[in-house]
């Protein structure tokens, strides 16, 4: 036995009939069904590409780094030894490792260095890959990625910002952004009295000779030590968008006192605080009075990482309990033989399967803009998914705990973590009913929305008929009047993810996979708890594509 190895002859006893440590993990060549997704939805660049990140997040550095940053969040330091304010967030030093992972490899910047050639297919394929590192850190490269579009309605901030914003330097010093060899970007939109509502925000913006000043508070500034933060504050226009510096323009600390840090539920390696304007310097982003509308350019990308996230997650989740199952014995025989877990794995794995292939589906919507199916796309997949995929997180990482039992409950697994966070991606950039409501205006404002799913979905119909019955009732449920709608929206948004993703596995993923995806979720015997398989599913199939 090395000398690095666990003992495994205690005083009392001998360790058996337990998993063997982990080690090395390549997320990428294990992961087949993310495989097949790129080849199809991306150009062959980004799978070469990738290739060494799926190393990197799956070798035990970086998983031990993940640990490491959940353990020791970060600190608030107000004050400096003599008085002066500081106003900082103090991280540990694996929080900066995994932000050099991303970003000095250009992760938060490929969608837009490679626009239209495949750069939003290789920023999800590469957040789903990156979340299983650790999620909390990927929300400062979310918001560094999604703030482009924002920028880009001003040429003037675009052409001083976006160089640095683009930059594979992850640069945590607090400096003026024009010494830093790269920048991050956050955001600050709600308020104690709002919260969702961000129309009702009460921060003040007042016209200056070079540019304006903020006075108010925001609940929820996110990835607080980032260089520039874009904001909603109310002017005699009406609501407006803003860029706030860390520093301002003569190089001194602008005006933005951090209250607190919240102590979340999950997501610890991340900071989150309670901010205030007192009289920050500002410049004005987009059209005056149209914040919201200015703003929703950067919702808009972050709803797809937020779609993203919790099928990351989920497959983590999955692949600790599939080595799990596989190497523990319960009654004569390895959990993996047992006829009930065969048929809880298998039910995660189609669950992963479904919605990487949506994920991946609707990068490739971005990606295409310039055409007007994609372009109609773009304006509802995103919503679809992250309600979708973030209402089925919670109950899956429950039950890949139940699979692990007792040591699945208890910090020294990943799935204490990922439970913790399971709920954020779905409170974060619109809860569950406020995506729904969009959904609604989507649908009532621009029908070719409406008509761009249909195509989708009409391309796997008469393959199945369980789907068949589904699109059937999709269209009834359409046909019903606006005022109808909404109590029913809820239902609307599940049935038309899950039609959705049944279409996409009808095309491509084997039959296997795509039958039974559809009698488990659109069929008579469709059920709320994971594992409720048709008793005759193919689950060797199923379970043969998860990888080790």
């Amino acid at each position: 036995m090395s000398d690095h190895a666990p003992r495994t002859r205690l005083a009392t006893h001998e360790v058996t009939n337990q998993p063997a440590p982990g080690g090395d993990r390549d997320l990428l060549a294990t992961d087949l069904p993310l495989r097949e997704a790129l080849g199809r939805e991306a150009p062959d660049w980004v799978a070469r590409r990738l290739a060494a990140l799926g190393r990197e997040t799956g070798s035990a550095r970086v998983q031990a780094l993940g640990e490491a940053a959940n353990r020791h969040p970060p600190e608030l330091r107000l004050f400096d030894r003599h008085g002066r304010r500081l106003d900082e967030v103090l991280y540990h030093p694996a929080y900066h490792e995994l932000m050099h992972l991303a970003i000095d490899h250009g992760w938060h910047a490929v969608a837009w260095q490679e626009e239209g050639r495949g750069g939003h297919q290789a920023h999800v394929a590469a957040l789903y890959l990156l979340t299983q590192a650790e999620p909390g850190f990927c929300c400062p490269i979310t918001m560094t990625h999604a703030a482009m579009p924002v920028l880009r309605q001003s040429s003037r901030l675009e052409a001083r910002w976006a160089t640095g914003l683009l930059a594979w330097d992850y640069d945590p010093r607090p400096l003026p952004a024009a010494d830093k060899s790269g920048l991050t970007f956050g955001m600050a939109m709600t308020e104690k009295q709002g919260g969702s509502d961000v129309r009702s925000n009460a921060t003040r913006a007042e016209p200056g000779e070079d540019g304006w000043w903020l006075t108010g508070h925001k609940w929820f500034c996110s990835a607080p030590m980032s260089d520039a933060f874009l904001t909603l504050a109310r002017s005699d226009e009406g609501l407006s968008c803003f860029l706030v510096p860390r520093f301002t323009p003569d190089g001194e600390r602008n005006a933005i006192e951090l209250q607190r840090l919240k102590e979340k539920c999950g997501n610890r390696a991340n900071a989150s605080a309670e901010i205030e304007y007192r009289g920050a310097w500002a410049e004005a982003v987009g059209e005056p009075g149209r914040g919201v509308a200015t703003i929703l350019a950067m919702v808009q990308q972050t709803r797809l990482d937020a779609a993203t996230a919790p099928v990351g997650m989920m497959r983590q989740a999955l692949g600790e309990a599939w080595r799990h199952v596989r190497e523990r014995h319960a009654f004569g025989r390895a959990l993996a033989e047992q006829p009930l877990m065969r048929q809880v794995i298998a039910d995660l794995a189609l669950e992963v399967e479904a919605g990487l292939a949506l994920v991946m589906r609707t990068a490739r919507a971005f990606d295409g803009m310039d055409q007007e199916h994609e372009r109609a796309l773009a304006r509802v997949l995103p919503a679809l998914a992250k309600y979708w995929h973030n209402k089925r997180g919670p109950g899956f990482m429950a039950e890949a705990m139940e699979c692990l039992g007792g040591i699945g409950y208890v910090e020294e697994t990943p799935l204490a973590r990922l439970y913790r966070e399971a709920p954020v991606n779905s409170i974060w950039e619109g809860s569950g009913n406020v995506i729904c409501l969009d959904l609604l205006r989507v649908f009532s404002r621009h029908p070719e929305a409406v008509a761009a799913l249909r195509m989708e979905l009409a391309q796997a119909h008469g393959q199945q008929d369980d789907f068949d019955r589904a699109l059937a009732g999709l269209e009834r449920e359409l046909a019903r009047p606006a005022e109808e709608l909404e109590p029913r929206a809820r239902w609307l948004a599940q049935r038309l993810a899950q039609c959705l993703q049944a279409a996409l596995l009808l095309r491509h993923a084997p039959p296997e996979v795509a039958t039974t995806f559809c009698r488990a979720r659109l069929g008579d015997e469709a059920g709320p708890a994971y594992g409720v398989l048709p008793s005759d599913a193919p689950l060797a199939a199923i379970l043969e594509r998860i990888g080790s």
